[in-house]
């Protein structure tokens, strides 16, 4: 049976089987893989998970190649040299990735973590180039904020991001990353705690999801705030490709890594976003970097001047 056929939900209906097998295992969500779990219990029974490593943060992934695998799991990586029915045809094709696509040949023939998504606006290259160990004298400091919809245990995180323009350069600066998953009352708190230790000069955060209510817990811890509000009226990756193209000339830096916003960053494509989830680090980090650099976000117009054709000019 396909997943395509099953939500989380409806796992619990397989009940009985005694071999589960789930092939492409790197795309089975955390609340499906916690659903079938439990559900596969008859005496004996097993349950197989067949995947090409996509991400450490894959639920498959944490949970067999975590800090805590399961006891009871027998791990295996299996690799095409150990394919005795391996065909030529495939050979050729390994060894022409070998020469021509090195920046993904490690994940195609060899189970690494994917580096980046096809078509991802963001490289590891590029960001790995673009680092800095110490930060520059920084002129303005924004700490920005993307909430969660909700606050239940499956909730996404509040995306919270310290970002700055460098005084002499004008480069953008990737400071901190601070995001959580917590109550309203408790990332306001962080937030507010790291505007203090950066000297930020404002907070910038999204309105979308919960309005007004947004301020009002930010201001509810502290008053006197300055608070820049934003909407979201285009998707997420066409926001953040004025950002990318930022990276792409050598004009943001990440003072550090932060392998976590690094990750969603790579998986943010043209198409719109290839990972698990919901991008919350990459959001507030574009939030933050467009008001540092709103011209590169502004719609620009252009005043055409047309000639004065005159009586019998075209179509007169």
């Amino acid at each position: 049976a396909g997943m395509q056929d099953h939500t989380a939900d409806s796992i619990k209906s397989l009940e009985g089987f005694h071999v589960a097998w789930v092939e492409e295992a790197q795309s089975l969500s955390a609340r499906s893989l916690e659903m079938l779990r439990p559900t596969i219990r008859a005496p004996g029974s097993e349950i197989w998970f067949s995947w090409n490593p996509r991400s450490a943060d894959d639920p498959v992934d944490k949970f067999f190649r975590g800090l805590e695998p399961p006891e009871n799991a027998i791990i295996r990586k299996v690799n095409y040299d150990q394919n005795l029915m391996f065909p030529e045809e495939l050979e050729l094709e390994r060894q022409h990735d070998e020469k021509s696509n090195r920046a993904r040949y490690s994940h195609v023939w060899e189970g690494a973590y994917e580096p980046q998504a096809v078509d991802a606006i963001w490289d590891r290259v590029t960001i790995h180039n673009n680092r800095r160990d110490v930060a520059p004298e920084m002129g303005r400091i924004v700490v920005a904020v993307d909430p969660a919809g909700s606050t239940g245990p499956n909730s996404d995180l509040t995306g919270i991001v310290v970002v700055a323009r460098g005084d002499e350069d004008n480069h953008g600066y990737v400071l901190e990353d601070a995001s959580m998953k917590g109550t309203p009352k408790q990332w306001a708190e962080r937030v507010v705690a790291l505007h203090d230790r950066w000297e930020a000069d404002a907070v910038v955060a999204e309105r979308n999801y919960g309005g007004d209510l947004v301020e009002a817990v930010i201001k509810a811890v502290r008053p006197t705030v300055r608070y820049i509000a934003v909407n979201a009226t285009r998707a997420k990756h066409v926001r953040a490709e004025p950002i990318s193209a930022l990276y792409t000339l050598g004009r943001v830096h990440h003072v550090g890594t932060f392998p976590e916003l690094e990750n969603e960053m790579c998986q943010m494509t043209a198409h719109g976003y290839e990972g698990s989830g919901s991008p919350d680090r990459v959001d507030a980090a574009v939030w933050g970097l467009t008001e540092l650099f709103p011209q590169m976000v502004q719609n620009k117009t252009r005043t055409v001047h047309v000639p004065n054709l005159g009586a019998g000019g075209w179509m007169n």
